[in-house]
């Protein structure tokens, strides 16, 4: 079967690796060149199955629990974060830590701890099984509840309502946060919050942008890992503004039934996933018009831990 060729793509900005990811992929690297290998990360590092394979290859050792790293080895802890129990795992077993939280994920934990610390019950909106809100539920688990969607908001009962707080996942869809959160201040007259949205810049900018090109669009492709939340939230962005979304590992995963009369491809990567995949993704496409819609300009960088920062 001959693959359809659209006329145009139209390019979301920003879209790809977002400063979190940037830095704890650097934080790897950095480590394996120091340290040599192996370097053990607890999880993946950031959720992309392209990224996790090229570090495997330098000599990066992933696992799901500490209990698999040898004692006094080196490990890094992924962007998402971890719980104070899994600190003092590392602690007892003598492992050299190298902490690649995202610097945004860890200021919804110092939240959390203060929240908690003040007497409130902490309402944390995000998705079950993530290790993001994992790690954020470990900080205060006896004063935290995890509601994950407006049923949820609609349901939950706290202890007292006058002593209530809100945190969230940081790569949630900014609609359906406010919709939820719509519910809660309903329910909860006191309900307060963080300072500062926990939503992070680089997936209220990616939602953005795809909101901008999906309504030019007849398909929608986002490049990301199904088990990234960043991305899995622009395919559901674009379904909801009625336009057939895929979410592709790589340009391998396109099928061809799904350009059958399309003209324009509306196309994303989420903020874990390289940006050289999308320049594949063009290609596979065939000979196109290439149109870039920016939406917003990032310039923001972390500084990496001073564990693998050079002298």
């Amino acid at each position: 079967m001959t693959t359809p060729v659209p006329e145009t793509v139209l390019l979301a900005a920003p879209r790809s690796f977002c400063a979190g990811v940037e830095r704890a992929i650097e934080i790897v690297e950095h480590a394996l060149a120091q340290r040599g290998h192996p370097v053990y990360v607890r999880k993946q590092i950031v959720h992309n199955a392209h990224v996790v394979a090229d570090l495997e290859s330098r000599g990066a050792v992933f696992v799901d629990e500490l209990a698999q790293v040898p004692a006094g080895a080196t490990v890094v802890f992924s962007a998402h974060g971890v719980s104070p129990a899994v600190r003092d795992e590392a602690s007892l077993k003598n492992l050299a830590v190298i902490d690649a939280t995202c610097p945004l994920v860890t200021k919804v934990h110092a939240e959390a701890r203060r929240f908690a610390a003040r007497g409130d019950t902490v309402l944390l909106i995000g998705h079950v099984g993530h290790e993001e809100v994992e790690g954020t539920l470990g900080e205060a688990p006896e004063r935290t509840i995890l509601v994950e969607d407006v049923a949820g908001a609609r349901s939950v009962t706290v202890p007292d309502p006058e002593r209530v707080s809100y945190l969230t996942q940081t790569t949630l869809a900014v609609d359906e946060t406010a919709e939820i959160l719509a519910v809660l201040r309903a329910r909860f007259p006191a309900l307060r919050g963080p300072a500062s949205a926990d939503i992070c810049y680089a997936t209220t900018n990616r939602q953005q942008a795809l909101s901008t090109v999906a309504a030019e669009a007849d398909l929608v492709l986002v490049i990301g890992s199904v088990n990234s939340s960043n991305s899995v939230r622009l395919v559901e962005l674009a379904r909801r503004a009625g336009r057939p979304a895929y979410l592709i590992d790589d340009a391998g995963d396109i099928r061809p039934e799904w350009l059958v009369g399309v003209r324009t491809v509306g196309l994303t990567a989420g903020a874990s996933a390289p940006p050289r995949l999308v320049d594949d993704v063009v290609a596979a496409l065939g000979p196109v018009t290439v149109l870039e819609r920016e939406t917003a300009t990032e310039s923001i960088r972390f500084t990496l831990p001073s564990a693998v920062r050079r002298p």
